[in-house]
């Protein structure tokens, strides 16, 4: 080979190594990322279930659930829906400020279910989640139409606004509106998605649960 041709050789190889590297270093980077973003939503998942775990021991010790509010719970009464959603008493509860991307978690709860003592014979919990199908078609996961004492809603909600904050997607801005009806529904980047973009997640208070822990404690009348 002449000295000409193997030095267009060798800064072909060296080129092609640079690409190589720069591929290799993208596709890590885009790994890493990932791995990081399952890890805060597996973490986050886990600090959903122990607030759930906090508000049901807070209605076993206090016979009522918490009202929202910034660290503490409000003092006023909840007069609506609306007044009983807001941000997780996290101070009150023994709980992180926040999920893994730095968000305080969000809390809608019954009204009825802040004030004790508890008539479980005439409160009824109206908290209800929808989900999507393939489609976009809406079908409910907890509760139903009519939240009734013979067939309950969820008594409250706990909400972590994901990764994302967008505004414009339909079932996300949802979410942060929302008092009664809220959307948990698989992860989407898709902007073109049923629902739009979506990274929220969510869990119910269980009902049952919560009774059985009040009676064993005997603040359920």
């Amino acid at each position: 080979m002449k000295p000409r041709a193997r030095q267009q050789g060798a800064t072909l190889l060296a080129l092609l190594l640079i690409a190589t590297v720069a591929t290799a270093a993208v596709l890590l980077s885009a790994f890493s990322g990932s791995s990081v973003e399952r890890a805060r939503e597996q973490r986050t998942h886990a600090l959903l279930a122990q607030a759930s775990e906090a508000l049901i021991g807070f209605a076993a010790l206090h016979g009522r659930l918490p009202r929202p509010g910034t660290g503490r719970e409000r003092a006023q009464p909840c007069a609506s829906e609306a007044d009983c959603t807001g941000l997780l008493p996290w101070r009150d509860l023994g709980l992180p400020a926040a999920d893994n991307w730095g968000h305080e978690l969000r809390y809608s709860v019954t009204p009825a279910f802040t004030v004790a003592p508890l008539a479980r014979t005439a409160v009824i919990a109206t908290k209800r989640v929808l989900s999507r199908d393939a489609n976009g078609t809406l079908f409910f996961i907890a509760g139903q139409e009519s939240c009734t004492l013979a067939a309950q809603c969820a008594p409250a909600v706990i909400l972590s606004r994901g990764r994302s904050d967008t505004l414009d997607s339909q079932d996300e801005a949802g979410n942060l509106a929302a008092s009664v009806d809220f959307m948990q529904r698989p992860r989407s980047s898709e902007p073109r998605a049923p629902g739009g973009v979506f990274d929220d997640l969510l869990v119910t208070i269980p009902l049952h649960t919560m009774y059985e822990r009040m009676a064993a404690a005997k603040t359920l009348p």
